[in-house]
């Protein structure tokens, strides 16, 4: 299978297409491609088994296609643990190789790396290692620009895109961080917070992308 169509897969997967349909704005959002491109490689997704397809409604994995996705996410996942925990990659590195290394690595290295890292549960930036099973533990999380102000809770995960990445690891905001709103500028200004002890200034979109314990409201 090339790394085009594996690309695919996981995109569908990350999009919740193990239960529902996945429309093919959402995947050429994800891929960042024209629609059209989208739709002739579904095509072929579906001719060879992987997904199921429904015009204007969208696509699903089929149980082929979602062994692969789950091969793809767990080889990623974990090669990020190993390339920061062992190499000294940075956020952004990892990801970044980690894109390369899930295209060509074998089940069975798969299963050593992750019998070497002793089992992770979560990626360097927080989301879930799904198991060999696929099984995959989840936490409640939201936005942290939906805290209030004075609210405070604790960083769960981040949103991979290098640039963030970059640009959140420059703060020094770190998974599992603790994290409260001190002051949120109107309109959708720039948050401040207490991270950690520290107070860090950071952009209401870059707020949106950073994933916190979700908060007990009366």
């Amino acid at each position: 299978m090339t790394p085009n169509k594996e690309d695919y897969l996981k995109a569908i997967y990350k999009l919740g297409g193990m239960e529902t349909l996945v429309n093919n704005k959402q995947i050429a959002d994800t891929l960042q491609i024209a629609p059209a491109s989208v739709t002739e490689m579904l095509g072929k997704l579906k001719r060879e088994g992987l997904i199921h397809y429904e015009a204007y409604k969208g696509s699903r994995l089929t149980s082929e296609g979602i062994g692969a996705a789950i091969s793809l996410v767990r080889g990623h996942r974990l090669w990020e643990v190993f390339l920061m925990r062992h190499l000294g990659y940075s956020w952004s590195e990892a990801h970044e190789d980690a894109e390369l290394l899930e295209h060509i690595t074998p089940p069975r290295l798969i299963a050593r790396l992750d019998q070497f890292l002793n089992h992770p549960a979560y990626c360097p930036h927080g989301s879930a290692i799904p198991r060999s099973d696929g099984q995959v533990d989840c936490m409640p999380l939201q936005p942290l620009n939906l805290l209030f102000v004075g609210e405070a809770s604790r960083i769960r995960r981040v949103t991979e895109e290098k640039g963030l990445l970059d640009y959140l690891q420059g703060l020094g905001v770190t998974i599992g961080a603790s994290v409260r709103i001190v002051e949120a500028g109107a309109h959708e200004g720039p948050l401040t917070l207490d991270l950690d002890g520290k107070r860090v200034q950071i952009s209401y979109k870059a707020a949106c992308q950073i994933y916190v314990d979700e908060t007990a409201r009366l």
